[in-house]
């Protein structure tokens, strides 16, 4: 998979992950582009991992299954970081 193929897919895994999650979450498309590429590569590499499938092919149903899975972690993972305080 090329370089802009996978930009394209950390996209769209991102903006996936952000419609699965429930609640609001911020950012814009780039922020959404960085949490799907992170996710991506972090899908990518426990998937090599766990389970001996890395990311191929873009068409791949493994593929995206491993780069929204590495996304939602990613979206949870920033939620926690930047969770909005309550102020009394």
């Amino acid at each position: 998979m090329g370089f802009f193929g996978f930009l394209l897919l950390g996209l769209l895994a991102g903006a996936i992950a952000k419609l699965i999650l429930p609640g609001k979450q911020g950012g814009g498309w780039f922020v959404t582009l960085l949490l799907g590429v992170v996710g991506a590569l972090l899908g990518g590499w426990l998937g090599s991992i766990l389970f001996n499938a890395p990311l191929e092919e873009f068409f791949s149903l493994q593929t995206w299954a491993l780069a929204i899975g590495g996304s939602l972690i990613v979206l949870l993972i920033y939620g926690l970081l930047t969770g909005r305080k309550k102020t009394r």
